[in-house]
């Protein structure tokens, strides 16, 4: 508390100190420091993004309202070097004694040590320059909302400025707008020269932008454009570009009204010193030319070794190196089809994926064979990557289980293994780490760690023994990928060997769509210390001891201190307990809670077999990196150990003593499961994003289980979830987090916040998030964590808080503050703000947003 204390002191009088400055220090008698921009259109004041966005200057940058970076800037000495100088040019013999103490070469040096100067210049570099109103600029910015008016329609705008002083060298300027009535679109007709692109305009199913009755737009018409121009150079207009699309706006003798013409002339070729026009021609393909090994070095090289295949010219400067179907289910040009921009696309996407090749390039020029000139060659030029290549990386990592650890791994990528364009990965990974919640009796700073080894094998197609082309057609991109690995962990948990394997499908049904099917995945989960279980789960061992401080009749069972010994005691009392020999009976609270400790023992330690299949879907209108309005949904269902069952069942398999199949002396895990999860984002513009997201997930053991394994249940809590609650400590229901690594099998989680600039490169945000996780239609008994009713709903735990983000550009390094505001684990009416305050905050460390 007295740390606390101490900071937020500290805290305090530095942002006294801060206000103390002058905002107006360092602007000239005579000017103003720029408060406010407002643009009044037609007398009411606008908050109109765009508009606001044509401003030449802007006030000054606040964080909450507060100009921080004005203020450092004041702080700072413009001329440290002078200010140096003056202080010995003042006192001659300062410098004489200084010089006789350091030497002089030091004294001079000194004024450029960061005390005296490398100070001043972070201030500056940190800060920010008064805005100080610069009546030129002030012009110009009215030139830009002149053009911003009367590109939306407001063709008879006008404009004027004046600028209120406010306070001392303050001052606000007024953008004065008078719009007038917005001009609307009446008739809309097109003149195009060329017969086959009128022909195709009038085809086009795709609505136009351009609707008698809307307002004039600027922005409809480069619509217009753009959607002429992509059908047209769909349908074969090889030559044709948006810069062919011109409209003719009439506004004579209309009131407030304007006629549209679009018009499309002929195509106009340049030829030495003159030009000429004609008709725009519709072009066919005639030949598609594949040169699978090219290099610039090679252009004029001799031709070694060629194939056709599916009326595909495939040629090598050496021997053929590829099958000639795993280059041509590639291509999506074909000979004798019409000419389209979007095989071109697809193309080049579908050659990028394969990863065999650098940067395809596809080129054509006009076959000089065809006496009409309407035919064209397509080049498809590839250049091979290396076949065999090696990588490395070395990582810092941080996780829900290590607090700090070190990653490396080794890789190495072999190409087009089967000549086919497949890719062979093989990967070897190492990480050591640091975590406060394992078991470390010998007190190490690494005392966990983790190696694996993975393969896995990528087919640019749909292996299957039948054909999927009418299901799933190569325009979709499809894949099959068969994985394997193993891994080992060490004092994670109760050291753990995992071998997994698979095969799965992946295909993208449409440009943002991507589709996936995991036709088998199977994990096994060997615990090699599963005897290390109570000095792991420390808080099961503190429950079972208190009870067997009380019921415990076997004083072999306890140490000298009285506590039971792991794992002869905790054995022993349990066995006890479950058989009757101690006073205690099922009907106990204490019963209860020794059968309950057992039974997650049991889970917890025993090795899992699982074999799944299941299916994910994802749909985004995310367009690229910078655009922050969009949504994602994602959704998967998942079933384990139906397969298994029914071939149990077939075969007349007989079943253990707990009425289980097996497989390999294990009985396997078998569930049904399913998710959903979104996440919507809103650019309010000047980088202020609200984004949201939500999550619901249930997975329902049946048949051969009756609980979920530790690897497939949820947990909550963390730096990408709850932010008030630390990992696996939140939950389940209404439970106080009793155990070390809480989870369950039903979580519904909703998160919100509001991203915006601080200053740079810096960020932050306020967030709430709201969730919990319960157990629901498996084994446990426990009634506060099991989700039986709508009440339950009433255990949705509530965090709020606030963050600090740095943008490196190709990730964002975050923290999180925060604070527990509705707590389901106390007792209801004692759980809002109970534990708001500094004390039981979280401080969370994440890489990249949470959502």
């Amino acid at each position: 508390m007295k740390k606390n204390s101490t900071k937020i002191g500290a805290f305090i009088l530095i942002a006294i100190f801060i206000s103390a400055c002058n905002a107006v220090k360092r602007v000239p008698d005579g000017k103003m420091l720029l408060v406010k921009n407002n643009i009044l259109a037609n007398g009411k004041s606008t908050n109109d993004e765009t508009a606001v966005n044509q401003m030449y200057q802007n006030p000054n940058s606040t964080l909450l309202g507060y100009k921080l970076r004005l203020n450092l800037y004041n702080l700072a000495n413009l001329n440290p070097d002078s200010t140096y100088q003056a202080k010995f040019k003042h006192n001659p013999g300062k410098y004489e004694r200084e010089s006789k103490i350091l030497s002089a070469k030091q004294v001079d040096r000194l004024g450029q040590s960061f005390w005296y100067k490398g100070i001043h210049d972070f201030l500056k570099r940190t800060g920010e320059p008064p805005v100080i109103i610069d009546t030129s600029k002030t012009k110009k910015t009215l030139l830009r909302l002149k053009s911003y008016y009367f590109n939306n329609g407001y063709f008879n705008v006008a404009t004027n400025y004046d600028i209120d002083t406010l306070a001392h060298k303050r001052g606000k300027i007024n953008y004065n707008i008078t719009t007038g009535p917005a001009f609307i679109l009446d008739s809309i007709k097109s003149t195009i020269s060329t017969p086959a692109l009128d022909s195709l305009h009038k085809k086009n199913p795709e609505p136009s932008f351009l609707k008698s009755g809307n307002q004039y737009k600027s922005s409809d018409f480069e619509e217009e454009k753009n959607r002429v121009t992509t059908y047209f150079r769909n349908h074969g207009a090889y030559y044709f570009q948006p810069t062919y699309v011109t409209f003719d706006v009439d506004t004579i003798g209309k009131k407030n009204k304007a006629d549209i013409n679009l018009i499309i002339k002929n195509n106009s070729i340049q030829e030495k010193d003159s030009s000429r026009t004609e008709p725009f021609k519709l072009y066919k393909i005639s030949d598609v030319n594949i040169y699978t090994d090219y290099s610039p070095a090679r252009a004029k090289s001799r031709i070694k070794d060629s194939t056709t295949y599916n009326n595909f010219n495939l040629y090598s400067y050496d021997k053929l190196k590829y099958k000639p179907r795993a280059i041509t289910d590639a291509i999506f040009i074909t000979k004798g089809g019409t000419y389209a921009d979007f095989r071109t696309t697809l193309s080049s996407r579908y050659l990028n994926n394969l990863k065999i090749f650098n940067y395809p390039s596809i080129q054509y020029e006009v076959d000089k064979r065809d006496s009409t000139a309407q035919s064209l060659i397509a080049n498809v030029y590839l250049t091979p990557r290396k076949k065999y290549s090696f990588g490395a990386s070395l990582d810092l990592t941080h996780s829900n289980i290590q607090d700090f650890g070190i990653g490396a791994s080794v890789s190495e990528t072999i190409r087009n293994v089967f000549n086919r364009a497949e890719t062979l990965e093989i990967s070897a990974r190492l990480n050591i780490g640091s975590s406060k919640d394992m078991a470390n009796p010998n007190n190490n700073f690494f005392n966990v760690s983790e190696y694996g080894v993975d393969m896995k094998l990528n087919f640019p197609r749909i292996l299957m023994p039948f054909g999927t082309e009418k299901i799933i057609p190569k325009s979709m991109i499809p894949s099959t990928s068969i994985a394997a690995g193993f891994s080992k962990q060490r004092n994670i948990g109760l050291d753990k060997e995992s071998f997994t394997g698979g095969m799965s499908y992946l295909w993208s049904p449409k440009r943002y769509n991507t589709a996936k099917l995991d036709l088998l995945n199977a994990q096994y989960i060997r615990n090699l210390n599963p005897n290390n279980y109570y000095k792991v789960y420390t808080s099961s061992y503190d429950e079972l001891n208190n009870i067997a401080n009380v019921y415990n009749v076997n004083p072999s069972y306890v140490d000298s201190n009285g506590n039971l010994i792991v794992n002869e005691g905790t054995r022993g009392f349990t066995n006890d307990v479950l058989s009757g020999n101690t006073l205690l009976t099922p009907q106990n609270n204490e019963y209860q809670n020794v059968e309950s400790i057992e039974e997650r023992r049991v889970r917890l330690t025993e090795n899992d077999f699982i074999l799944a299949t299941s299916y994910t879907f994802t749909k985004t209108t995310k367009k690229d990196l910078a655009d922050n309005t969009f949504y994602q949904f994602k959704t998967k269902i998942e079933s384990a150990g139906t397969l298994l069952t029914a071939i149990s069942n077939v075969a007349g398999l007989p079943k253990n003593s707990n009425d289980k199949y097996q497989i390999f002396n294990l009985e396997y895990s078998e569930y049904i499961k399913t998710e959903f999860d979104y996440i919507k984002h809103w650019d309010f513009g000047k980088e202020k994003v609200l984004a949201v997201r939500s999550f619901f997930g249930i997975a329902i053991p049946f048949g051969n289980s009756d609980y979920i394994p530790f690897t497939r249940s949820y947990y909550a809590g963390g730096s990408n979830d709850n932010r008030a609650w630390q990992p696996y400590a939140l939950g389940p229901g209404s439970t106080d987090a009793v155990n070390d690594f809480n989870e369950a099998n039903m979580k519904i989680a909703l998160s919100g916040e509001f991203r915006f600039k601080i200053a740079g490169d810096v960020k932050g945000a306020i967030f709430a998030d709201a969730g919990n996780i319960w157990n629901v239609l498996d084994n446990v008994t426990d009634e506060k964590a099991k989700f039986s009713s709508l009440n339950d709903f009433e255990e949705i735990a509530l965090g709020s808080g606030f963050g600090l983000r740095y943008d490196l550009s190709f990730f964002v390094i975050r923290l999180d503050l925060g604070f527990k505001t509705y707590n389901p684990a106390h007792e209801p009416g004692n759980r809002w703000f109970k534990e708001y305050n500094f004390g039981h905050s979280v401080l969370n460390f994440g890489i990249n947003y949470p959502f």
